[in-house]
């Protein structure tokens, strides 16, 4: 049926229509589910503006509060099932990723037979542009530990732009993810490999948000941090599946 790009949204009504528009003109393969969180700033009133504008290509799901990125991408997930997507992406609201690959994903996942695919800033023609070195640092430590921890070559491990066949999302007991904030990127990675599905990554330049504020916290960090060693736990106590992530460069 083609490919479902899930947008969770908070406060982020001056990047919405021009990123709604953005993505439509990447072709007719790519419709819209707009996941937004009571936020106070006006984005909900936009996204069913956004949903007139483009019949049968944006729909827009209203929760009350904000309940946070992982469950938004958890309902996503559920809908595009029902719905029949053969694609389903995860991708910010803000710009910083940016809709002009989305087509590069699709390529990638059919010429190399993945499963699921990432936009990685730290392949060979990846990156991050006006990124504050406390961000930059973050990022990079959490993936090199993530990485050491759960024994994957994967190198972007943190990374909030993937798009995953619907297999993945099916076989995946998707009431067992346990992250809620920052480690929800490694533990939807982390239990694709388990399940023996094939990760690639391709170059992606990550460029900081252009209107608002950022999300990240010190407890979404250090939440991340504690989700890995669970996980590392888990597998100890289980049995190691040695799947390794594989890279195509640009």
């Amino acid at each position: 049926m083609g490919a479902l790009v899930i947008l969770p949204t908070y406060n982020e009504v001056g990047n919405l229509g021009p990123l709604v528009e953005t993505i439509t003109a990447q072709g007719e393969t790519f419709n819209l589910l707009i996941i937004d969180d009571g936020s106070p700033d006006g984005t909900g009133f936009l996204a069913e503006h956004l949903k007139a504008q483009y019949p049968g290509r944006v729909d827009v799901m209203h929760r009350q509060g904000k309940l946070g990125l992982a469950t938004a991408y958890l309902t996503g997930f559920q809908y595009a099932i029902t719905m029949g997507y053969d694609y389903v992406f995860e991708m910010d609201a803000d710009f910083s990723h940016h809709p002009r690959y989305l087509p590069d994903f699709i390529s990638a996942m059919k010429m190399s037979g993945a499963d699921l695919v990432l936009g990685s800033r730290y392949v060979d023609g990846g990156g991050a542009t006006h990124w504050p070195w406390y961000r930059r640092l973050i990022s990079i430590g959490g993936s090199h530990y993530a990485r050491a921890m759960l024994g994957l070559s994967i190198r972007d491990l943190t990374g909030g732009f993937k798009c995953f066949r619907r297999e993945v999302l099916e076989s995946i007991n998707l009431d067992e993810i346990e992250a809620t904030g920052y480690g929800f990127q490694i533990e939807m990675t982390y239990r694709a490999v388990q399940h023996g599905f094939k990760v690639v990554e391709i170059p992606i330049i990550f460029e900081d948000r252009r209107e608002g504020q950022s999300k990240m916290s010190a407890g979404i960090f250090a939440e991340a941090l504690w989700m890995v060693a669970r996980l590392r736990v888990s597998e100890q106590l289980g049995r190691k599946v040695p799947v390794e992530g594989q890279r195509i460069r640009s």
